[in-house]
């Protein structure tokens, strides 16, 4: 795949095509001296277990790996720190309340959205849901399942963030 400067032909401060390499990580505008760094967005993954010791899992309801296994989660929005986002990205597919989150770790991926690859860091959380809902599928998950740890193959989750996280979290024995 193309660096993702590529794709970026205009200076987004004054829109002149005078928008060239700098280094590495930046372009610069030779019109109006602007430099742009190109960084990774910020995405969220939740992992919870429930009293069982199974591990939520989701079903992609969208592309990329639209049939394939996933933890809920997604990109943060403006304005919301990491784990504001990771606690709505649980509600909005699960229907799921967190009320605490602990950081585990992270794994920087390349995530394909509509033709653009788009850098993410991926920052996983263990999430603790209060008890008394149940979780349903909605927004981009199509289906929700309580998976045993034993019963969870890593090769079945279709982004690969997801499936080294899921691996690393197995190693670890779960996210209690």
């Amino acid at each position: 795949m193309a660096h993702p400067f590529a794709q970026f032909h205009y200076c987004p401060k004054c829109g002149s095509s005078h928008f060239v390499e700098n280094n590495g990580k930046s372009k610069r505008c030779l019109d109006c001296g602007f430099v742009y760094y190109f960084n990774p967005s910020a995405a969220t993954v939740a992992l919870i277990e429930n009293e069982r010791g199974e591990w939520l899992c989701v079903r992609r309801a969208k592309e990329p790996a639209k049939g394939t296994l996933d933890l809920p989660g997604g990109f943060s929005d403006m304005y919301e720190s990491s784990e504001e986002g990771v606690v709505r990205e649980v509600k909005e597919e699960t229907g799921l309340d967190v009320d605490r989150v602990e950081f585990l770790f992270s794994i920087p991926n390349q995530y394909l959205y509509s033709d653009f690859l788009v850098h993410t860091i991926d920052m996983f959380y263990r999430c603790h849901v209060k008890t008394g809902k149940t979780a349903q599928a909605a927004d981009d998950a199509s289906e929700v399942l309580w998976l045993s740890p034993e019963d969870i193959n890593p090769d079945d989750f279709g982004l690969k963030s997801i499936r080294l996280g899921v691996e690393r979290m197995l190693e670890m024995g779960g996210p209690r």
